[in-house]
């Protein structure tokens, strides 16, 4: 067996829709950059707010994703 080892970084996702469409959002661009992305775990959570009404759901998340084998 192989060892694997993973780097972690945090990413935040927006959307206006839910919570779970920011994190959506974000694990989606996040694989346009980095492969073999393998767990995310919500941080955070948090809305924008403009003139009394909630305007985006923001979530934030560590992701990790494994160093690739040359």
């Amino acid at each position: 067996m192989s060892e694997s080892i993973y780097k972690v970084i945090e990413i935040i996702g927006s959307s206006p829709v839910s919570w779970e469409d920011a994190a959506k959002k974000a694990i989606e661009r996040a694989s346009q950059s980095l492969d073999e992305l393998r767990i995310a775990e919500v941080v955070e959570q948090d809305l924008k707010i403009e003139d009394g009404k909630v305007v985006a759901y923001r979530t934030k998340l560590r992701i990790s994703f494994r160093f690739r084998d040359e």
